[in-house]
């Protein structure tokens, strides 16, 4: 893709979760999760409508959560430039959003047309993301104490030194358990795979690697910050009920295959984030005086970028 349509597509990502994360806002702390989720995807829906191009959504949060979200398939933009492809989640971490926990996250991804990998029938994966110097020694079917002491190798620390980021679902007690017997030391948040896989790409967190199942949405927007930023990630469908997996076979799709970074992305492509409620990514958006502020990041051509946003009424 040109770099100039990544400009201006980057524009038009940064415009739209900026726009999710004010309506989303509004609903912090009202325990309406549902009501959070219609906030900001209708402000998404309405500041993609007039994108240059035409965007396609490969993969989306509705379908999983019966939520009321932008959904597969649809197409956004007045169609005057470049086709791409987006994977969205308007409001990541409803849950937070609805109790004001931190970490809530309106989130999307553009990816050039045809390139963002699309899991048909499948909501959730399993999935390794680590840095880069770790890139090349994961194995998603390594155990767990074993992937602990390659990646331990490959980033030059001892396992006890090692923090790993696993979401605190029921799913997941056996690997945490192993983990910590392991001797590495474990951040559990309740959900929000994203921000943790963000944390685990980013220099100033001290995290070193993501593990456990997730969303499918999710997965694809972490692939693009983890491809523009070179970082490594593998991921394999992990039904969660067995009318997913039946879906996922009848859709002529394998339970055994394990998708790479660039499979998962197979060309340019970058993720956007903006404040929802703040957390140690980003702050919340900030009103006063007819001013509005917020806090967004850019990952994108092998940079990572922090923006603050001002309108003014």
């Amino acid at each position: 893709m040109p770099d100039a349509d990544i400009s201006t597509l980057e524009a038009v990502a940064l415009a739209a979760t900026r726009s999710a994360a004010v309506a989303g806002y509004a609903w912090v702390g009202r325990n309406d999760q549902k009501g959070a989720d219609a906030a900001a995807t209708s402000a998404m829906r309405a500041a993609l409508a007039d994108a240059p191009g035409r965007g396609t959504v490969v993969i989306g949060e509705g379908e999983k959560d019966d939520a009321p979200m932008l959904f597969n398939g649809e197409v956004v933009g007045n169609g005057h430039g470049p086709d791409f492809d987006i994977a969205v989640d308007p409001l990541e971490g409803t849950s937070f959003c609805a109790r004001d926990l931190p970490g809530s996250l309106a989130t999307i991804a553009f990816g050039e047309a045809g390139t963002l990998w699309s899991p048909g029938p499948g909501f959730y994966m399993d999935k390794i993301v680590v840095p880069p110097r770790a890139k090349d020694v994961i194995d998603l079917d390594d155990p767990p104490e074993k992937t602990l002491a390659k990646v331990a190798e490959a980033l030059g620390k001892e396992v006890a030194d090692l923090r790993v980021v696993i979401m605190d679902k029921p799913r997941h007690k056996e690997l945490i358990a192993r983990v910590l017997r392991a001797g590495a030391a474990v951040q559990t948040p309740a959900g929000g795979d994203v921000g943790g896989s963000l944390a685990v790409l980013m220099p100033t967190f001290d995290i070193d690697l993501l593990l456990g199942v997730g969303g499918t949405p999710e997965g694809v927007m972490t692939a693009a910050a983890v491809r523009a930023l070179g970082g490594g990630m593998l991921g394999r469908l992990a039904p969660q009920r067995d009318e997913e997996a039946d879906a996922i076979r009848a859709a002529g799709m394998s339970l055994d295959r394990v998708y790479d970074c660039a499979e998962l992305v197979a060309g340019d492509a970058f993720f956007v984030a903006s404040g929802v409620n703040g957390g140690p990514l980003l702050g919340r958006p900030r009103t006063g005086g007819g001013t509005t502020v917020v806090e967004s990041l850019l990952i994108s051509r092998g940079q990572i970028r922090h923006i603050t946003h001002t309108t003014f009424d």
